[in-house]
Order: structure tokens, then C-alpha cells, then sequence
């Protein structure tokens, strides 16, 4: 664990220190978010935080290759490396997009090819967790490692809507994920802690908690596409890394084997299910105005909190309280009786429920 807590702080204090100078240089070279129709903030605000969260991944990267325990990564295989290498390409990608406003078919091929890298390097399903373990032909796994990645960059590119809105929801996601594949992996055979999703997950957690304090309501800088498609790169490798590894018919849910069955495939998808329901809905809604999928509008979920009623800081919380409910739901099943899961979960629900829906019956009132 004192390895992981380094990471994570090495990841946090660059991102930290550096976001003042990405700032100066996107006001620099004009990357700067103007006020839109379906923008909260009043003031245009430069964007390309991305760039500091990328130094901050990549300094944790070069301390765990130096690391005793961590360096073993490293030797094993180039999988961390690849991992840097597609979160350079799509960072790039996005800073360039954050300047210039590239058009969709560019930034599509740019995360098939970031995924593309990372599948080069080894960070690609081998299995899946289906029935006991199935596995699939190696291209269509490679396809399916893609499209993970192009969900997930496009998920939390979609929920970037609110001041500290994506950082935190990220950093609640790497969270959830961390505690599970830290305590999953302890119980492999033989026990080790030192996964490359786990590494990935802390490294996360640094990043986000170092750029939050800038990006939080009121920000003074944005992620912008730089970021949030970092971000959804990250947790993709993340879950791509641990997809495949894990035994279904392994003790490492307590509770039932329908859980231990389906646990390494419903933990993935928890912990990125409010990303996951922004895009679906916001799929759905504009497809069913005969509009494209991707052009943007103000029906996300978030414009939605406030339309009921909360303020900025408050909406940001309440999804903050909606992310935790699902994620932390979902692990808690692998650890703790599912009687007790349950009750704290529809008690998380009731809290959720009550304060989302508060305002409406305040302003009636």
C-alpha cells in the first residue's frame, strides 16, 4: 500500500503545481471556453487541463518504474508503458481539439488509434467472465478493447458539464475501482497486490485530487477535451487491465456464486454507470429529435439538476452522492453480506432521492 499512497501523491502534486502553467499557456494560445447556450458559467474560462493531468500520470509512471515492488510491473511487461503512450496520443488529440475545434471523425480516430496503442502493448481483454471464462478470438477481443476505450473517453467527455463535475466523479469511480482490485488481487493465487489496474486506478485518484482544487466551482481552469478524454482512457485501461483476471468461480465474493459470477463484469459497469447513463440518454434523446448522436445540447444530467433547482455547488455534490451510491454499491457486494448491502444501499437511495427532489417541493411550497 506505501507504494500505491506514493503514486497517488507523486500524481497529485504534479498535476497540482502544473495546472497554474497550463493555464497561462492556454490563455497563451487562446484555449478558451466562450459562453454558450448550454454553458453554466458566465465568463469564458481557458481550458486544457488535460496537459497538467498528463504530467501528473506520467511522473507516477516514471516513480513506479522505480519502485521495488511496482518495478516489477515494468519488467513483466510494457503494458504501463503503453498505457502512457495512448494517454499522450489522446491528450494530445484533445489539447489540439481544446485550440481548434476539430470535427468528430478526427477525434473518433484518434481514440480508435489511442486504444489501438494500448491493445499493442498488451492492455487488451483476454477474456471474459461469461459463463466461467470465454474467450474470444484475439481481433475481435482487440475490437472490443477499442470500443471500451471509445465509450468510456466519450462518457466522461459527456458529464464535463460542471465545474469539478468530472474530476470528481472520476476520482469517486478510480476509488471504488482501486478498493476493489486491491482486495481482489490480494486473494490471488499466489497473493499480489501490485496489478496494473490498481496501479492505474491510484494514479487516477492523484491526478483528480490535484486539478480539483482548481476546477472546482468557481474554476479557474477546465479540463477540456485533453482531459476528459484522458480521464475516460485511464479508467478504460483500468477495467480493460482487470476484465479477464479475475476467477468467477473464485471466493473472492463471499456473498453467493451468482454474485462471484457476475461481480467482474457488473463492478466495471457500476462504477461508470452515471457516465454510461448521461450518454445513453443523451443518445436516445437526440436521436429521437432527428438530431446526430453527438451534437451538443442541454439535456445532460447535470443541466437537469439545476434546471430543478440547485444551485452549482449543490448539483455537483448531489451527483457526487449518486456516483459513490452505485460505485461503492457495487463492491460493497463482494465483501459484505448482501443483506447488509441491500439496507445500505436503499438507505444511500432514500438520502439521494430526498435530496435531488427537495428543491422541486421547496419551490412549490
Amino acid at each position: 500500500m506505501r507504494e500505491f499512497l506514493m503514486v497517488l501523491l507523486t500524481a497529485a502534486i504534479v498535476t497540482y503545481l502544473t495546472t497554474p502553467l497550463v493555464r497561462r499557456v492556454a490563455l497563451a494560445v487562446g484555449a478558451i471556453t466562450a459562453v454558450r447556450d448550454r454553458d453554466v458559467h458566465s465568463v469564458p474560462i481557458p481550458r486544457l487541463g488535460g496537459v497538467a493531468m498528463l504530467l501528473g500520470f506520467a511522473a507516477a509512471v516514471l516513480l513506479g518504474s522505480r519502485l521495488p515492488y511496482l518495478g516489477q510491473l515494468f519488467d513483466d511487461s510494457p503494458a504501463l508503458l503503453g498505457v502512457l503512450a495512448g494517454a499522450t496520443l489522446i491528450t494530445l488529440l484533445g489539447a489540439i481539439d481544446d485550440v481548434r475545434d476539430l470535427d468528430w471523425l478526427t477525434k473518433l480516430a484518434g481514440q480508435v488509434l489511442a486504444g489501438g496503442i494500448m491493445a499493442f502493448f498488451g492492455v487488451r481483454l483476454l477474456s471474459l467472465p461469461i459463463g466461467g471464462t470465454t474467450v474470444l478470438d484475439g481481433p475481435v477481443l482487440v475490437m472490443l478493447t477499442i470500443l471500451v476505450v471509445v465509450i468510456s473517453t466519450n462518457a466522461v467527455n459527456f458529464i464535463d458539464g460542471l465545474d469539478g463535475l468530472a474530476a470528481g466523479v472520476v476520482l469517486i469511480a478510480a476509488g471504488a475501482f482501486f478498493a476493489w482490485t486491491y482486495l481482489v488481487s490480494s486473494a490471488f493465487d499466489p497473493p499480489n497486490v501490485f496489478h496494473v489496474a490498481t496501479f492505474i486506478s491510484a494514479a487516477i485518484i492523484g491526478i483528480c485530487l490535484g486539478f480539483l482544487p482548481h476546477n472546482f466551482h468557481p474554476a479557474r481552469l477546465f479540463m477540456g477535451d485533453a482531459g476528459a478524454l484522458l480521464l475516460g482512457l485511464l479508467l478504460a485501461a483500468a477495467t480493460i487491465s482487470m476484465t479477464g483476471s479475475v476467477d468467477p468461480s473464485s471466493s473472492l465474493a463471499s456473498a453467493s456464486a451468482l454474485t462471484a459470477i457476475l461481480l467482474p463484469l457488473v463492478i466495471p459497469l457500476a462504477i461508470m454507470a452515471l457516465p454510461f447513463l448521461d450518454i445513453l440518454l443523451a443518445v436516445r434523446r437526440r436521436t429521437r429529435a432527428g438530431q446526430l448522436p453527438w451534437k451538443p445540447d442541454r439535456g445532460h444530467l447535470h443541466h437537469r439538476m439545476l434546471d430543478i433547482g440547485h444551485s452549482h455547488r449543490r448539483a455537483v455534490v448531489l451527483l457526487y452522492l449518486w456516483s459513490a451510491l452505485m460505485a461503492l454499491g457495487a463492491v460493497s457486494f463482494a465483501y459484505v453480506p448482501v443483506e447488509v448491502s441491500v439496507v445500505a444501499i436503499v438507505l444511500m437511495l432514500g438520502l439521494a432521492v430526498g435530496l435531488t427532489w427537495r428543491p422541486v417541493r421547496s419551490r412549490v411550497d
